[in-house]
């Protein structure tokens, strides 16, 4: 089993190392499963469970100070699950494995998709907030009703974005933490890619990383997970495109350079990518700060 990791990309972590040193444990505990959706499940569980990045526990807080997870999940027969916009479920890639193997649909949100965790017994109700996380929080000025024109009023004002701007690097695109893992055995591959989403979002943002082709893609040609600015990874399906290189012969390295390109020649934005083809190679690219990734396997 070959699988490939990353940590998100973003700014320069506080803790590189640290980082490193889970990413690598991830990387391991993945290439050490049975199967491929096993090994990014294991894989990105893992780094769900460390507050050092931005998914499950240390997921950022949205609007309304709470903080929600999403994870998609895809196998090259092009089988896939997401779940998105959870609050209380440290787990997000087990529901999305959940809504890929025991239901007809490919994506399920909010309260219904916690309602399909707990029936499958994916802990819910988990405090997903840290020291840091409450922290920050303590700093921001939130709006203290529900009235949904305060908090996209307030949402527009801390991205430094006018109101209908689509693109552009704003105050908080350091906050791309999103996690992911890449698997291959033999003609076999699975991509995985899950988050905690961006700091002080809409409450209820959903972005890239549950949506099919844009923060995860795979095929018989191999597979990728994208991490950075969600809403333009969204509108260029940067997952897909890196893909739809390795379809077209090139190489990973190749593939994640090319998608990151392109990404940044249509959007502006900062992004990331790794990917893994069925031959076993694999590649990273980003055009951020910094982007940590691991490999583990033959």
């Amino acid at each position: 089993m070959k699988v490939i990791v990353h940590g998100g990309a973003g700014s320069p972590p506080d803790e590189p190392a640290d980082r490193q040193a889970v990413l690598d444990s991830a990387a391991a505990s993945g290439a050490a499963a049975g199967d491929v959706t096993g090994a990014v499940v294991e894989a990105v569980r893992t780094l769900e469970s460390d507050p050092r990045f931005n998914a499950g526990v240390g997921s950022a807080r949205q609007s309304d100070g709470v903080a929600r997870t999403d994870a998609g999940l895809m196998t090259d027969d092009r089988a896939a699950g997401a779940a998105c916009s959870m609050p209380g479920v440290e787990h997000a890639v087990d529901v999305a494995r959940v809504v890929k193997e025991e239901t007809p649909h490919v994506l399920v949100a909010g309260v219904h998709a916690v309602d399909l965790a707990e029936a499958f017994g994916v802990e819910t109700g988990v405090d997903l907030l840290t020291e840091g996380t409450r922290g920050r929080w303590a700093e921001e000025d939130p709006p203290e009703s529900v009235d949904a024109a305060e908090h996209v009023a307030f949402v527009n004002g801390r991205f430094g974005r006018d109101e209908g701007s689509t693109g552009g690097n704003g105050a908080a695109d350091r906050d791309h933490d999103t996690v992911g893992a890449v698997a291959r055995e033999g003609d076999r591959i699975a991509a995985a890619t899950s988050t905690g989403g961006r700091w002080c979002a809409l409450a209820g943002r959903v972005g890239d990383v549950p949506q099919v082709g844009s923060g995860f893609y795979a095929t018989r040609a191999g597979g990728a997970s994208a991490t950075g600015a969600g809403e333009d990874i969204a509108r260029v399906t940067l997952a897909r495109r890196a893909v739809d290189h390795l379809e077209r012969g090139r190489s990973a390295a190749d593939a994640a350079d090319l998608a990151v390109e392109e990404f940044e020649d249509l959007t502006g934005s900062t992004a990331g990518v790794i990917v893994l083809g069925t031959d076993g190679d694999h590649g990273s690219a980003y055009n951020s700060d910094a982007m940590q990734t691991s490999v583990a396997g033959p």
